[in-house]
Order: structure tokens, then sequence, then C-alpha cells
């Protein structure tokens, strides 16, 4: 399959981030049946299993760039100060130490998703979920995204990168597409030995 627009990856990648709930049928996660959690069981399993990138960024406008990628190690109990200790050095990792005192309004779009990815990986998530991350990029920026979280993944070989993304060369470069065509998924597809990686690809949002 090709995921057209409206396919169901976003959801898809919803539901195994543990953002929403399946209608029907069952989601394990490591043999833990996931319907069977409450609300603050799956909250746990966002802050301590996963990162999100988005396609928007959805970084908080009010706070500094060390303060929003210090934001998943707060929420799981680490100080402020341990927190910002730990988002400068996730900072440098993706090139933009010398922006940790800017507001998000200040930055490009590239450097936005930049610090997005810092913010998803700063917890060092086993899982990490990117929803068309260089859909708002142009091909520059998004090429330096994309490399950036190729290099992620590379230095956390017992992790897992579940890619959206409407570039078709870009999920050639993953080990494997998932075709998602309404609501249902196809046999994968082996692209590139990279290991780890997830990819649905489409022209568009689903």
């Amino acid at each position: 399959m090709v995921g057209p627009s409206g396919s169901g990856k976003s959801t898809l990648l919803s539901i195994i981030g543990c953002l929403e709930r399946p209608t029907s049928g069952g989601y394990y996660l490591q043999d833990q049946p996931v319907a069977d959690l409450g609300e603050a069981e799956l909250a746990k399993l966002r802050r301590e299993r996963f990162g999100f990138v988005f396609q928007r960024f959805h970084l908080v406008p009010e706070l500094s760039v060390l303060d929003n990628v210090s934001l998943p190690l707060l929420y799981q109990g680490a100080s402020v100060r341990t927190g910002r200790r730990e988002a400068a050095l996730a900072l440098e990792r993706v090139s933009l130490a010398a922006k940790a005192r800017a507001r998000p309004y200040q930055l490009s779009g590239g450097e936005q998703q930049r610090v997005a990815v810092a913010r998803a990986t700063v917890s060092r998530p086993t899982i990490l979920l990117a929803d068309e991350p260089t859909g708002n990029l142009d091909s520059a920026n998004g090429a330096l995204v994309v490399e950036l979280l190729l290099s992620l993944r590379r230095e956390n070989p017992t992790g897992i990168l579940v890619m959206v993304t409407h570039n078709l060369a870009l999920a050639r470069r993953l080990d494997s597409m998932v075709f998602l065509e309404d609501g249902i998924l196809a046999e994968p597809r082996a692209t590139t030995p990279q290991e780890g990686c997830l990819v649905a690809e489409s022209p568009g949002l689903g």
C-alpha cells in the first residue's frame, strides 16, 4: 500500500504512542495489553517509553528552547536543574546549544524541528515516533532533520524509530515500509539494512 491522505497513518501512530485507544482489537506493548491500562498508567507509559516528533513542532512559545527541551524530564519528576542540564546536552547533539535561551519564535522552521527532536530524545526513549517530521521544512532543513533522526537511531541500537513520511526517497533509506490503506496494513517491504525503523509512506497526512 501507499497510504493516501485519510488512510489512518497518524491515527495509528497515536495508538502506538498511547495517545488514542483503538476502537476494536488489541494493542500489546511488550506483552502488556494496553487496553487494560487506565489514564494514569497510559500517561506513565508515554513519559517513560515514547518520544514524539510532530510535523508542527508543538513547542511552548512562552518557554525558552532549553526549558522546552527539559519538559519531558520534568514530567518524569526530575528537578529543574537536572532537566536543564540534560536539555543542554540534548541541544548540543542537535547543534543548537547557542540557541538555548531563545524563544521558539526566534528560530527558523528547521531549528524549531531540531529543538523538537531534542525534546523527543532528551529522556532517551525506547520508541521514537515521528509524524511527517520534514513536512513543513524545505529540502535542506528536511535532509538535516532526517540525518539527525537516523544518527540518533544509530546511537540507540535497541530503540525503535517509527516514522510517517510523504518522502519516498526518505522511506527507501530505512529498513522497511509498511503500507496503510483504508486503515489496513499490508505486508512490510524491505528497503535498505537500517535496522529498527518502521516507515509508512504516503503523499499526505492520514
